[in-house]
């Protein structure tokens, strides 16, 4: 395993945590009306964040505690998951906010910002899927490359 993976744990879940507090600030239009539910992106963009908790919780934390809940290919599943998740969010919100002059409008800041860490995470997540891909496939018994798949052939073809 590499050594990096925690820290990208670590840096993802610090970015989830800001987001989570970006959305929840942001949740909340100032010019609808108080009865009028937020738009379904943004509660899209806040369930992100606490599902990429959730996913890093298992991911990071479970292997080191609770080694016989842990499964490989589960882990790479969520984080598949995950990663789709940010990229869509991402793309969904920056297409519905647009692109406004925020000058020192703080809301508008707020959103930019969470806009921007919902691509960061995007990123994040999609190093990680693919890391952890390769060791998957790895620990599988698929080969990655070609060179490794020709070492691997033991018995010789025998036409018919």
């Amino acid at each position: 395993m590499y050594s990096f993976i925690p820290l990208i744990h670590l840096v993802a879940a610090v970015f989830s945590i800001i987001e989570l507090g970006l959305m929840a600030y942001g949740i909340r239009h100032p010019l609808l009306p108080p009865l009028v539910g937020s738009p379904s992106v943004e509660s899209f963009m806040l369930f992100n964040a606490i599902w990429s908790l959730v996913v890093l919780v298992y991911v990071g934390l479970t292997p080191l505690y609770y080694a016989r809940v842990f499964h490989g290919l589960a882990a790479v599943v969520l984080e598949w998951i995950t990663m789709i998740f940010w990229f869509a969010g991402s793309v969904a919100f920056a297409v519905f906010w647009g692109a406004p002059s925020c000058r020192a409008d703080t809301y508008c800041g707020s959103v930019e910002a969470a806009i921007a860490f919902g691509f960061f995470l995007w990123a994040l997540f999609l190093v990680l899927v693919v890391i952890d891909t390769i060791e998957v496939m790895r620990a599988r018994g698929h080969h990655t490359n070609g060179a490794a798949a020709s070492h691997h052939h033991t018995k010789p073809y025998v036409g018919a």
